[in-house]
């Protein structure tokens, strides 16, 4: 009796897990709206109007040690220096879209 219910268990578990929702892929094309609608008037192409030295480019990401979503998520969220906190103003789906549009841009070199 003790193996049947563990293998039920196990099975339980399995089937748990096989049918757990999988997680969202950020939407590129939606970032790309909230950056042109919240950040592009300071980022246009990638730059930075404010602080030309830290840019969205690859480059000035990797510098900053901001080359990750976790890193571009954070800043959005919560700003830094001259630029402000996205908290409250855009939902944590639209933070997690941007940052990944903003992080797949700085790859493909704006």
């Amino acid at each position: 009796m003790r193996k049947l219910t563990l293998a039920m268990a196990a099975i339980v578990t399995a089937l748990t897990l096989w049918m757990a929702p999988v997680a969202q892929a950020a939407d590129l094309g939606h970032g790309g709206q909230i950056f042109g609608n919240n950040c592009a008037a300071c980022h246009i192409g990638g730059g930075n109007v404010v602080n030309g030295a830290k840019t969205l480019k690859l480059a000035d990401l990797e510098k900053y040690e901001m080359a990750s979503v976790e890193a571009i998520t954070n800043q959005v969220t919560n700003g830094k220096n001259a630029m402000p906190a996205f908290k409250g103003r855009l939902s944590d789906d639209d933070i997690a879209d941007v940052a990944a549009y903003v992080l797949s841009q700085a790859e493909q070199g704006w």
